[in-house]
């Protein structure tokens, strides 16, 4: 949620600027690999701290391609486990996966992983 951080360890995510609650709108800027970034404004649907956030965004207008954006966490006692998907709608969904799909899937990888790296070191600090 320390948007202001993302730069720091963030390859997918480069920028987010706005205020984490429910109803606002974000700035999101999104680096595709190999690609020009993108940006967009979601809105943040869910804000539970330390468990859920959910923001949705749209290409052009809603109904066209939408994707709902989730971040979860678990407490598993000695660890915690963090889950990140994104659920696509509109009529363009086949479209714009053929476009973005593979590019998209390789950026959460890497987002997961620099999260995982970053949460490691902070935990040995």
């Amino acid at each position: 949620m320390d948007f202001g951080r993302f730069p720091e360890w963030n390859p997918f995510m480069t920028e987010v600027v706005g205020t984490p609650a429910e109803g606002e709108r974000l700035h999101v800027r999104m680096q595709l690999p190999g690609r020009t970034p993108v940006r967009f404004r979601p809105t943040v649907l869910r804000v539970e701290r330390g468990r859920e956030f959910r923001w949705l965004g749209h290409t052009f207008a809603a109904g066209i391609f939408d994707g709902e954006h989730v971040l979860e966490l678990a407490d598993l006692g000695e660890q915690t486990r963090f889950v990140q998907r994104e659920e696509f709608r509109g009529f363009l969904v086949p479209l714009m996966l053929l476009i973005l799909g593979e590019g998209t899937e390789r950026g959460f990888v890497a987002m997961n992983e620099a999260l995982k790296e970053r949460a490691e070191r902070l935990a040995g600090s």
